[in-house]
């Protein structure tokens, strides 16, 4: 009683101020646990001039303060006739002549929970119901006093509350579900308000982004009972982005689909957006996010990145996403037309991934080096004629290949072939000449001894050209001895005039016999030595037997001058 004197004396030093009115003073709010027993502290004055003349009497009401609309009885000093929801329960520890109303209400419980009015009872008309209440709430579990906000890697703060306004009861407060706390510290209060009291454990602690979602616990017991009452949180703690989970890089086939994947671990939610590069892609308020490309192209190749923001902080995550494709067709240099003895880069350029090697082919055949790269140039110096031709730049790599060709055409002063010559035929001689050149060589002849020069525009001798492709050929055929030349000897002067924009040459032509004429005269001359060895013969043998035979070797001989001419 004591403590209770003690918690009651301010009230009583507040009341020698206060003129004598009707008034009340008692907690506005008071609370207590289930099972256990609250005080409520309550003092009144009433005024001066009201003179008791049968002692003073209290009446505690519950829920209602006006006993016409019947509320619970919770106390009465002149009966012990109650609702029975506090038979038993109730008692006045004030002194009514004393002006204190203080009341005890034991084993209490939720259905008590409400507001509680004082009415005094002074004899005769001399009775006041007080308006002002005391408002009890009775729980069953600590009150643990949460911040709205919770911030990872910030000082925490966590307090547990129990009423501690029954005297006989003691409570104790455990924090429970505590042991994964870094460092918890743990400090006990007791803080009394309007003539309250309250039993209060701070837990401070520093939470982490791994402590989100976890329980902790605030127990409550108290001495010489068996009653426990507990009150479980689930930590709410917000943290920046800390991890961004996207697709490894990856490889995919032109014109196929892909899906990537982001997943951001951060409390709240964050805002994803994906990004190519620099361009925004697309945006939401999730923690994971799918991006569906499809139908894809070269040009979608490179760093997709995923961007987690929630408020808190924000972080992202890149990935290489390439697009393999075959070469395309190469680009490569127009046909060109070139002089001999220039110097030409050709250059083919294609792209593929993966990269293409690139390889020169000249009329089919291999020319130059293979190549690992994009550009490939094929360097040509001092070009001869036997440049020209159709050049192709092949493209391939694993998925595929391409080619594109284009021809070179050189050009070049005339060159006289070695087939070009004289020859001995039955008609007479046959000359031919034979030129290459680009642009294709004019071919004339001419005849030194007759200071003739022979060609299309001259139509006295039997002359006439044809061209294969860059070889043009001329031939002339000369049938009796004054086309031939009136110098007496056997030879036979003619000259090969070749000629086109690049340059001309003559070239005077060697006189050769055909291989069946000159075994024609060898074998005449082989004849004739042999025809020749017989008539000796012949005549030394007729000179030994008779003359008769001599009409014989005349017929012999003149056998033989026939077959000589004709050969």
């Amino acid at each position: 009683m004591k403590g209770l004197e003690l918690l009651l004396l301010p009230l009583l030093l507040i009341l020698k101020d206060v003129s004598a009115q009707w008034n009340v003073w008692m907690p506005k709010d008071i609370s207590a646990m289930t099972n256990s027993c609250v005080v409520i502290p309550c003092s009144f004055t009433y005024p001066s001039g009201i003179r008791p003349y049968r002692g003073i009497h209290g009446i505690w009401y519950f829920g209602h303060p006006y006993p016409q609309l019947f509320p619970p009885v919770v106390y009465k000093s002149r009966t012990d006739i109650v609702h029975e929801s506090y038979s038993g329960r109730t008692k006045l520890l004030g002194d009514l002549m004393q002006k204190n109303c203080t009341l005890l209400i034991n084993n209490v419980g939720v259905e008590h929970s409400g507001r509680y009015y004082f009415r005094a009872d002074l004899g005769g008309a001399n009775i006041y119901t007080y308006p002002d209440f005391s408002h009890l709430q009775v729980l069953d579990q600590p009150n643990i006093d949460v911040p709205e906000e919770i911030v990872s890697d910030q000082s925490l703060d966590l307090t547990c509350y129990v009423p501690d306004n029954c005297p006989d009861m003691s409570p104790q407060i455990h924090w429970i579900y505590t042991d994964y706390l870094p460092d918890p510290v743990f400090t006990p209060d007791n803080v009394e308000d309007s003539n309250t009291a309250v039993l209060s454990s701070t837990l401070t602690f520093t939470p982490k982004p791994m402590h989100n979602g976890q329980r902790l616990g605030c127990r409550v017991h108290y001495e010489n009972n068996t009653f426990v009452y507990e009150r479980l949180i689930s930590l709410d703690i917000k943290y920046a982005p800390r991890t961004v989970w996207v697709n490894v890089s990856q490889e995919v086939m032109e014109g196929s689909s892909v899906v990537l994947h982001c997943d951001v671990d951060s409390n709240p939610a964050p805002t994803i957006t994906w990004y190519f590069g620099d361009q925004e892609l697309m945006s939401e308020v999730a923690s994971n996010s799918s991006l569906s490309l499809d139908n894809l192209t070269p040009e979608v190749e490179g760093v997709y990145t995923c961007v987690g923001d929630n408020g808190y902080g924000s972080m992202n995550t890149s990935m290489y996403l390439a697009v393999n494709y075959p070469p395309r067709e190469p680009w490569i240099n127009e046909s060109l037309t070139l002089l001999e003895g220039s110097s030409v880069s050709l250059q083919c350029i294609s792209k593929g991934n993966p990269m293409p090697t690139l390889t020169w082919l000249k009329d089919g055949e291999l020319v130059g080096t293979i190549t690992a790269e994009e550009r490939s140039i094929l360097e040509l110096h001092e070009i001869t004629p036997q440049a020209h031709g159709v050049y192709h730049c092949l493209a391939e790599n694993e998925h595929g290949r391409a080619s594109n060709s284009f021809n070179i055409t050189v050009e070049f002063a005339p060159i006289l072939l070695d087939d070009s010559k004289c020859t001995i035929v039955r008609e007479g001689v046959q000359c031919v000449c034979i030129a290459s050149g680009n642009p294709e060589p004019v071919i004339e002849f001419y005849l030194p001894d007759l200071n003739i020069t022979i060609n299309n525009s001259n139509s006295l001798f039997n002359y006439r050209t044809y061209s294969d492709g860059y070889t043009s050929t001329g031939i002339i055929k000369l049938q009796d001895k004054g086309e031939r030349g009136t110098n007496g000897d056997t030879g036979v002067h003619v000259h090969c005039g070749i000629s086109n924009i690049y340059g001309s040459e003559s070239i005077r032509l060697e006189l050769q016999q055909e291989k069946k004429f000159m075994m024609a005269v060898i074998v005449g001359t082989i004849g004739g030595v042999a025809v020749i060895a017989f008539i000796i013969a012949a005549v030394r043998y007729v000179g030994q037997n008779n003359k008769k035979e001599t009409t014989v070797i005349t017929n012999l001989l003149a056998q033989w001058q026939t077959w000589r001419g004709k050969s």
